[in-house]
C-alpha cells in the first residue's frame, strides 16, 4: 500500500506581526533610560536634614523637655528620606 502524497502547504502568518502578545519572557529596558527629575534627590536630602534636626534638637532641650514624640517624629522623616532614595535613578 502507497502513502498518499503529502501536501504542499503555502507558508506564512495567519495573523500580522505584532498584533498579539507573544506570552515570552521580556526583558526590562535598562536603567540608564530612567532618569530622575531633580527634585528627587532634593527631597531625600531635605527629609534627611529635617530628621537630624528635629532629633538633634529634642535632645538638646530646644522643644522643652525632651519627649519621644518628637525623635519618633524625627526617624520618620529619616524614613521618608531612605524611602525616597528608593526611587532615585
Amino acid at each position: 500500500m502507497a502513502k498518499p502524497p503529502k501536501r504542499k502547504v503555502q507558508g506564512g502568518r495567519v495573523t500580522e506581526k505584532g498584533t498579539q502578545p507573544s506570552g515570552r519572557y521580556t526583558p526590562p529596558t535598562s536603567n540608564a533610560d530612567k532618569i530622575s527629575p531633580t527634585w528627587v534627590p532634593v527631597l531625600m536630602a531635605v527629609f534627611m536634614a529635617v530628621g537630624g534636626l528635629v532629633i538633634i534638637l529634642n535632645y538638646l532641650g530646644a522643644f522643652g523637655e525632651t519627649d519621644n514624640w518628637y525623635l519618633l517624629l524625627g526617624l520618620g522623616f529619616v524614613l521618608a528620606s531612605i524611602i525616597t532614595a528608593t526611587q532615585w535613578h
